[in-house]
């Protein structure tokens, strides 16, 4: 019956151990698919990042502190963002939408009241924001993706290198002790047997 359990436990370690291999190989492939997108989305946001913050340096330069105080001091937009999650191979990534909708005017100040160059900024940095929402929900999904790929590593691991073999050894030992009670039954069978026959040769005499 322990025999029965232990080969059990073993035939269900060695499928879920090439499940889980699987499993690890195609996170591994996703990984490196959005490793690339936040490569690639850090590069360019960065680069627009540079680039709406020259325009306000240019703008600083023609504006008095005062003025740039007033002009940006109140916000003049409402965005909504609506947060949720999505599933990726088996781990629950967050999911960033900016909502469509948006209240007020595009600049938060008066056109007369405020530099073109400031202008520049904030129009740059206001169509840089969805940009950014998706390189956070993408450099978030990378860091859950491999935590969840560690983890899984550490099962195949063990489940490879000490839980499978362990088994294994288990079912040798009771298969050796098994043969080893076998031969000593025969071997007193036999014996019984000859006893038997001896006796049987003496009564005949």
């Amino acid at each position: 019956m322990e025999l029965r359990r232990l080969k059990n436990r073993l035939k269900t370690a060695t499928r879920g151990h090439k499940l889980l291999k699987d499993k690890s190989d195609e996170m591994i492939r996703r990984f490196m698919s959005f490793i690339k997108q936040n490569k690639r989305l850090r590069e360019e946001v960065e680069g627009e990042l540079a680039d709406a913050l020259r325009s306000f340096v240019l703008a600083r330069a023609v504006t008095s502190s005062q003025q740039m105080e007033q002009a940006l001091c109140m916000p003049a937009k409402k965005v909504v963002i609506e947060v949720g999650t999505k599933n990726v191979m088996g781990v629950d990534v967050p999911s960033l939408t900016v909502s469509p909708e948006t209240d007020g005017a595009a600049l938060p100040y008066a056109l007369f009241s405020a530099p073109p160059e400031l202008d520049d900024a904030i129009i740059k940095l206001t169509a840089l924001m969805r940009r950014l929402l998706e390189l956070a929900e993408v450099e978030k999904t990378c860091n859950m993706l491999a935590d969840e790929i560690e983890k899984n590593r550490r099962r195949v691991n063990a489940l490879e290198y000490v839980i499978i073999p362990q088994l294994n050894e288990t079912i040798k030992y009771i298969l050796m002790k098994m043969d080893e009670n076998e031969r000593g039954a025969l071997t007193r069978l036999m014996k019984v047997k000859s006893m038997i026959e001896s006796r049987e040769a003496e009564a005949g005499r």
